[in-house]
């Protein structure tokens, strides 16, 4: 990048008309020299740490458990920046397992558990695990692609029913039979291991500036990269959630997202820990199980994908008593359709505020204000994302890559505290993704007048049908609009005559019958007619990742798979 572009880079980062909109600058510094083991130190030994269906775990017992993992991996050769793969859902192991990976400075690396062995395979041949904890029911799949990689006394399973009683068919899967003999529970290490803190060796603490976490994100490329966010980065956006959030020992979080994903581990863990809080864990996202939790453990807090907040809304027992105990309700991910958000504050009285991040930002780098209208953009419809949290520097550049001024359509690139280290040993990507330490997004987005910014999608999922661009979500929030339709999704098929052209993939709100033809016509008098699907699919259910995000990559390989968008327009279902 020349001289020139850099002092317009610099130029544009200090117009920060937000400033006039976030309030007082929150009381968090990007020096802070802390790490997220001692964040979690700092809480209260007897304060709630966790609630995982009737089983319950202060702080001390945490620290107790993970510095036992802690030392048994240590007398087994675990040492400063040693990967430790944790492939678990949302139960009290996750927390233990990384504790104890941080309190010998190694990497905690999540993944997630619906991994088959060939996944599992490319990523341990990336980042060389020394230790693994699996639940019982991968451990097949696990210990072959373990096997001469890992040590076996560092492969560890754990069951979903060990730290509770009371099961619960819906959401836990069967007890399996157990492994075989010579695989070893996290149990029984834990009940053999000592918990004398004083046997860590004091060397082995990390620094703020090593990485805490490995997390793998297949980014605009499809091929896997673990990116490196530091105890720093936690440490950081941590404690700026728990300021926005106005989170402390007695918020109760809602752990509704995957512990493996970005928002997930950030804003319910390391959020918990910085907060000195408790978070209440329920294995994997269940609607009917979470409705009934949410009663029984009267959370405070929760951020997830929207379709989460779809999906709770679909079901016939929901009501207002379900969502009283919460003060914030936040969703990011993806963009959300203006006319969803209106929906649920209808019914249940909580706005669902909006957010945007990314695995390599550390979750969230824009946060609605906890209160207020949440504006729309009258050109585009889309709901805003929200305003630059503090400490980040946000601009937006077009194709040439110069900065542009408000309203005007580009990508947004972001530096600060937040912004990862790097992609783990893939230096060139690192290069592309970071030049100069801007991080470049792949989004496309806006910022109007005020501050606000607006996201458009992403720039690999623009659809150019005859020579005119034709961004997904402006199709979709369309769609969310027509009676009936639970979830959306737009992406584009081939052509040979327009290059591409639109589809559509709905599916229909509990009672309700979605007519493709009617669709059509919906968007045919909302829409630009280059916009409007040629096909719409009606499906039980969209694919989705486990966070709850839309995988429109799945619903795009079927139609090049067919490639034939044409005859769901008649109703029929793929």
């Amino acid at each position: 990048m020349t001289p020139s572009r850099l002092d317009a880079y610099e130029a544009a980062a200090r117009v920060r008309p937000w400033l006039a909109l976030t309030g007082p600058r929150p009381p968090v510094s990007a020096q802070d020299r802390s790490t997220a083991l001692e964040l979690f130190a700092s809480a209260r030994p007897e304060a709630l740490a966790i609630t995982y269906f009737d089983q319950r775990l202060d702080y001390a017992q945490l620290d107790s458990l993970s510095t036992r993992l802690a030392i048994w991996w240590q007398a087994r050769g675990l040492r400063r920046g040693d990967r430790v793969a944790i492939i678990l859902q949302n139960t009290p192991a996750f927390l233990i397992a990384t504790l104890a990976a941080w309190k010998l400075a190694a990497i905690a690396v999540p993944l997630n558990p619906m991994y088959q062995a060939p996944e599992l395979a490319r990523l341990f041949d990336d980042f060389e695990p020394a230790a693994v904890v699996c639940h019982d029911a991968q451990w097949a799949s696990v210990a072959e692609v373990a096997a001469n990689r890992v040590d076996s006394e560092c492969l560890l399973w754990t069951s979903p029913h060990e730290m509770q009683t009371r099961s619960d068919a819906r959401v836990l899967p069967a007890a399996p039979a157990s492994p075989a003999p010579a695989a070893r529970s996290l149990a029984a290490v834990l009940a053999q291991s000592p918990s004398a803190s004083s046997v860590l060796d004091p060397g082995s603490r990390p620094a703020p500036s090593d990485t805490a976490v490995l997390l793998y994100t297949s980014g605009t490329t499809g091929v896997p990269k673990g990116a490196m966010l530091t105890h720093h980065n936690l440490v950081v956006n941590a404690r700026l959630g728990v300021h926005h959030f106005k989170l402390s020992e007695a918020s109760r979080i809602f752990g509704i997202a995957p512990l493996f994903h970005v928002t997930g581990l950030e804003l319910q863990m390391v959020g918990a820990f910085a907060a000195s809080a408790s978070v209440v864990l329920s294995y994997r996202f269940q609607p009917a199980v979470v409705l009934e939790a949410f009663l029984e453990h009267r959370p405070s807090f929760m951020v997830g994908a929207i379709t989460v907040f779809i999906a709770l809304m679909n079901l016939p027992a929901v009501s207002r008593a379900h969502f009283d105990s919460f003060h914030a309700l936040y969703s990011g991910g993806a963009p959300i359709a203006p006319t969803v958000v209106a929906a649920f504050e209808q019914r249940f009285g909580h706005s669902i505020r909006t957010s945007y991040g990314m695995t390599e930002l550390c979750a969230p780098s824009h946060l609605a204000p906890a209160e207020g209208l949440i504006p729309v953009d009258p050109a585009s419809g889309a709901l805003s994302i929200g305003l630059p949290t503090a400490l980040v520097d946000v601009i937006v550049i077009d194709d040439e890559g110069g900065p542009v001024g408000p309203q005007v359509h580009g990508e947004l690139v972001i530096r600060g505290p937040n912004v990862m280290a790097g992609y783990w040993r893939k230096p060139g990507e690192t290069a592309d993704a970071m030049a100069n330490g801007w991080m470049h997004t792949g989004d496309v987005g806006f910022f109007d007048a005020q501050g606000w910014f607006y996201l458009v999608d992403r720039k690999k999922d623009m659809i150019c049908a005859s020579g005119f661009k034709v961004w997904p979500r402006e199709v979709e929030d369309v769609l969310y609009a027509f009676a009936g339709v639970r979830e959306a999704a737009v992406v584009g098929a081939p052509d040979d005559y327009r290059g591409e052209t639109v589809v559509a993939f709905v599916s229909a709100a509990a009672g309700a019958s979605l007519d493709p033809a009617a669709l059509q016509q919906h968007c045919r008098t909302r829409l630009a007619a280059y916009k409007c699907p040629v096909a719409v699919h009606v499906l039980g259910d969209l694919p989705k990742t486990e966070s709850g995000k839309i995988t429109r990559a799945v619903l795009a390989r079927s139609l090049r798979v067919s490639a034939d968008p044409q005859p769901a327009a008649s109703g029929e279902s793929t």
